[in-house]
């Protein structure tokens, strides 16, 4: 019999508690009469602005130039990944996502790492030092049915492992939290990504690195108090999914 290897996280005091509640709201703000009906454009408003704050966590200038341009290029990189977690784009994320999540991760660095000074052949790539495949690899093996724990706590696992790996440089922030939404989208909990769990990250954008820090330390305590983050962080966002609905309508 295979042992899951997050189930002890699932039990750890106010972990599951917190996933509960957040797949409860996210559930809810999915009923919205405005996501019933016309989800394609909230989402699309929930991407733009999941962007522009993932960007901003990493210090990233969130402008735009006089002549339109980004001025930024993690936020250009950003906003390319997050096209690519929107509308018609979204299926085709998710299916390889669940299929070779290493693949999926090196099309979103390809398009968050566009505008840096990096060699063709590194784009996709993650940083070669060793150990940093492997992890990658246990990984996948989580997002392709290694793990049964609810879908908040492995994208929290996911979110949190990719940033102490820090395997794609500059843009890896990015990419971890777009990987937090691919595990939403790809487990139900969010399946059109409307939540905008980056509001709280940007908010608390101080205790959001600390808490990160302390989920790669391995500490339990630690690690739980991520987890509760993360959680938290998609019921802020299924708050912020509420309030672009009730604009719409």
């Amino acid at each position: 019999m295979t042992t899951d290897p997050l189930a002890p996280l699932a039990e750890l005091p106010g972990v599951r508690d917190a996933a509960v509640s957040a797949g409860d709201a996210l559930a809810a703000v999915h009923r919205h009469p405005v996501n019933l009906r016309g989800w394609t454009n909230t989402a699309t408003e929930a991407s733009w602005r999941a962007a522009r704050l993932s960007a901003a966590i990493d210090g990233a200038d969130v402008e735009l130039r006089r002549d339109g341009d980004l001025a930024d290029p993690l936020l250009a990189g950003a906003m390319r990944v997050a096209q690519a977690l929107d509308g018609d784009a979204l299926s085709g994320s998710v299916a390889i996502w669940t299929r070779a999540p290493r693949q999926a991760l090196a099309r979103l660095h390809v398009l968050a790492a566009a505008d840096y000074d990096i060699d063709t052949d590194d784009l996709g790539r993650p940083r070669p030092d060793p150990g940093v495949g492997e992890r990658l690899d246990l990984l996948s093996q989580l997002v392709t049915g290694g793990t049964s724990v609810p879908a908040p706590i492995l994208a929290g696992v996911v979110h949190g492992e990719l940033l102490a790996l820090q395997a794609f440089g500059a843009t890896s922030g990015v990419i971890a939290r777009a990987a937090s939404r691919l595990v939403a989208a790809s487990t139900g909990l969010d399946p059109h990504n409307l939540g905008v769990p980056e509001v709280a990250w940007f908010k608390e954008r101080g205790r959001y690195r600390e808490a990160a820090a302390g989920f790669a330390s391995g500490d339990a305590d630690a690690i739980a108090a991520w987890l509760i983050m993360c959680a938290r962080a998609f019921e802020t966002g299924a708050a912020e999914a509420r309030s672009i609905a009730d604009a719409a309508r």
